[in-house]
């Protein structure tokens, strides 16, 4: 009797299993943002492997910065910096810079501009940044926002 009473509860459980619908697979496609963000950070690495600078990564504290301020720039329709000083206390940072700009249609042209600005170009080639984060926001005009947040934590 105990033989069948657990062969039968096993039973049950794996039809119970098997009746359950099997978890479904999230395939998000990426948002236009993400792509434009992509290549900023792509694009400025490409420049600073090329002029002898580590590749830059991600970190989710200055992306959170870049992302919220262009935003903010977007919704105001105004381009002005953020506070580097908040960045630098709220990511733990002894290095922090900025770049922005609005109305460039790629990832690829925003960053080919700013290789063609001084000091632009000076941020994406500063040899002291470690981390990178980058916001790509459209305007309900379809114009680009862009921010672009460098970093080295402390």
């Amino acid at each position: 009797m105990k033989i069948q009473t657990v062969v039968t509860s096993a039973a049950l459980a794996v039809s119970l299993l098997v009746a359950l619908p099997s978890p479904v697979t999230a395939t998000t496609e990426p948002t236009a943002s993400d792509v434009y963000e992509a290549a900023v950070i792509t694009y400025t690495n490409r420049h600073r492997v090329n002029h002898d600078r580590v590749k830059l990564r991600s970190r989710e504290c200055v992306e959170r910065y870049a992302e919220s301020w262009a935003a903010w720039m977007a919704a105001n329709q105004t381009m002005k910096h953020q506070s580097m000083t908040k960045i630098l206390n709220d990511c733990d940072l002894k290095l922090v810079g900025e770049n922005i700009a609005y109305g460039y249609s790629s990832g690829k042209s925003v960053v080919s501009a700013w290789m063609n600005s001084t000091g632009h170009r000076r941020n994406i080639l500063k040899s002291g940044y470690r981390q990178i984060g980058v916001g790509a926001v459209q305007d309900k005009d379809g114009r680009w926002w862009v921010s672009q947040v460098f970093g080295t934590r402390r």
